[in-house]
């Protein structure tokens, strides 16, 4: 199984490899340029050399993947602003915000070393040349800034390194890089994606900065061959990334998915029903609720799977208690009044947010359902996944039962189950197709109240693939044919720690439970 994971991590190495590459590289450029420039002006205007440098500094006190997702909802507003007033539209989804924030980040050590290169430069060599009748230009030029340049190349190591580093958090927001190993391997417990992604990703940074430590020595001892040297590395790794970029077939279609294994699995299953059907299909995985929906809703992804719950309670704003059909039907009305995303209908099973303990606490404490949960929650702690606590959801339910916990912990889902089994907490909110919930043993309480809505997995399209019969015949054989006790199967396989699938190799088996066919007639049918 290892040596299948490896394998498969060396087949995702140049698509993830040249993009991170490209990304990094364009952001160092830009942070590069602006950073030397404000430099400059700051030299010549110490009121402003303040500002720049205060701002660039504020700048690096937001955390790196906060910055990125900022700027995804700034990008698609002045999207849809610049569609409006010029017909013209960008993606607002992938590289051009994970590019602008980096580039934001880079700036700062450029700015910061060339202030002090340039300031430091001896005064009886700017008045020598002030002297021989120099303009401020020229000393600028030929006096100040080559002898800065040591320095300067500190900075740029600098910026080179955080950019580098930094690149890996682009994934939620649609960009893929190195990052991808190791968000997709946390979700999946898959340790060698996760290594893999760390090692590689260390591994560009060392040879970058190499290469820029070389071009650093040659401007400090005026060595031509070391300044030769560096530059070439550094072209040799855009040529890498450009070459890796090229070599990769661009897709028609864009599956998307959230940040756990089950969302994993399913943009795997969809990418792999529309390959079956003779369609170039990708996917973008990894993104957060608020991000894909509004993805889908630009055009920007063609298709995910979201929850019935999820777009009741945090899209449309809906707080009154309804059976399954009838959350089905507002959603899809809603959905396609007010967004004209299509839904198909649902899969088939339901993956509903839930409360579970280890069942042994719960019978010693005699607790089954949330209401007797409340008696006791004031002792106890709560784990739930990134999103839950900011969740109406969760608002409603504490609201509705007057449940407040001595603790709340975030952690990331697949380590919830085991923090529960391990009495690290008291309770978690899981979902309910998760296959942990059996694996170790859990009890779901009730919720006799109803204060969470049904959560039916529902296939969305986007607007732009709404008259695209092909693309529809090829997914209308998922609708309805997903039990929850298949999903749990699917969810459970790639989550165990014994004889534990990818999520490609699951959804592989989930299709061929929907969809069984002859030995060797599609790809999906390989672990038949």
């Amino acid at each position: 199984m290892t040596d299948e994971r490896i394998a498969s991590a060396w087949a995702l190495l140049p698509d993830y490899l040249g993009q991170h590459i490209l990304l990094s590289v364009s952001a160092l450029a830009i942070g590069l340029t602006v950073g030397l420039s404000l430099a400059i002006i700051g030299v010549w205007s110490p009121r402003l050399r303040w500002f720049f440098l205060t701002a660039a500094g504020l700048i690096q006190t937001i955390p790196g993947l906060a910055l990125l997702a900022l700027f995804y909802p700034v990008l698609l507003a002045l999207s849809v602003v610049t569609d409006k007033m010029f017909g013209v539209s960008f993606s607002a989804l992938g590289f051009l915000p994970a590019l602008l924030a980096l580039a934001l980040y880079s700036i700062l050590p450029v700015l910061r070393n060339g202030v002090v290169g340039i300031l430091g430069v001896d005064k009886d060599v700017k008045e020598a040349a002030r002297g021989v009748g120099m303009t401020p230009r020229q000393r600028l030029f030929r006096v100040e800034l080559p002898l800065a340049m040591p320095v300067i190349m500190a900075g740029i190591r600098t910026s080179a390194v955080w950019a580098i580093g930094t690149a890996t958090l682009s994934t939620p927001i649609g960009q893929a890089s190195l990052g991808n190993y190791i968000f997709s391997g946390l979700q999946t417990q898959n340790w060698v994606f996760v290594a893999f992604g760390c090692i590689a990703a260390v591994a560009l940074a060392l040879t970058v900065d190499l290469c820029l430590a070389l071009i650093e020595r040659g401007f400090a001892q005026r060595n031509r061959w070391f300044k030769l040297s560096g530059v070439f590395g550094v072209a040799a790794v855009l040529s890498a990334g450009l070459i890796s970029e090229s070599a990769q077939e661009s897709s028609r279609y864009i599956i998307g998915g959230k940040t756990f294994a089950e969302q994993y699995i399913l943009a795997s299953l969809i990418e792999r029903r529309l390959q079956d059907a003779g369609m170039n299909a990708t996917r973008r995985v990894g993104l957060g609720s608020t991000v894909i929906f509004d993805a889908l809703a630009a055009g920007e992804i063609d298709a995910y799977v979201d929850y019935s719950g999820t777009i009741w309670s945090n899209f449309m704003h809906r707080t009154e208690n309804a059976s399954h059909k009838e959350v089905l039907s507002l959603v899809g009305s809603w959905l396609q009044r007010t967004h004209r995303v299509t839904s198909m209908g649902p899969l088939g099973f339901n993956n509903a947010y839930a409360l579970a303990m280890r069942r042994d606490y719960a019978e010693r404490l005699n607790i089954h359902t949330i209401a007797d949960l409340a008696r006791y929650a004031a002792t106890l702690s709560i784990a739930g996944d990134y999103e839950f606590f900011d969740r109406p959801e969760w608002k409603k339910l504490r609201d509705a039962y007057g449940i407040e916990f001595r603790k709340t912990r975030i952690m990331q889902p697949n380590f919830m189950y085991k923090a529960v089994a391990d009495g690290a907490v008291d309770v978690i909110a899981g979902y309910t197709s998760d296959g942990q919930i059996a694996q170790y043993d859990l009890v779901v309480l009730g919720d006799p109240k109803q204060s969470l809505p049904p959560y039916d997995a529902i296939l969305l399209l986007s607007p732009k693939r709404i008259g695209d019969e092909k693309f529809r015949r090829a997914l209308d054989p998922l609708i309805g044919k997903i039990s929850t006790r298949k999903m749990q199967e699917a969810n459970l396989s790639v989550s165990r720690e014994n004889g534990q699938l990818t999520p490609e190799q699951a959804a592989d088996w989930l299709l061929h439970m929907i969809i069984p066919c002859p030995r060797g007639r599609s790809v999906h049918c390989r672990f038949n």
